[in-house]
């Protein structure tokens, strides 16, 4: 266990954020796969911008890899502009 006040405090911060990167990474995946099953095109083009700017979040704060959510987002806009 931290012998020091401020260990003590990074460790309940620790967790508080590494609560958050789960629920906005869930989020994003889930919002992944929405867009991934849609069949219209005009709501899967309304809903591309927004999934966009969730993965532009993850790899902002090391989340996910920038490469990875360079990818992502081609696929996405690849199979969007397919329907």
């Amino acid at each position: 266990m931290a012998n020091h006040k401020s260990a003590l405090k990074r460790i309940r911060r620790n967790e508080v954020v590494r609560l958050r990167n789960r629920y906005q990474h869930k989020t994003t995946r889930n919002a992944i796969k929405k867009l991934r099953g849609e069949t219209d095109k005009k709501a899967a083009e309304s809903l591309l911008p927004s999934v966009v700017s969730m993965i532009d979040k993850l790899a902002k704060r090391n989340i996910i890899h920038s490469n990875k959510a360079a990818n992502l987002k081609s696929k996405l806009a690849k199979q969007v502009a397919s329907l």
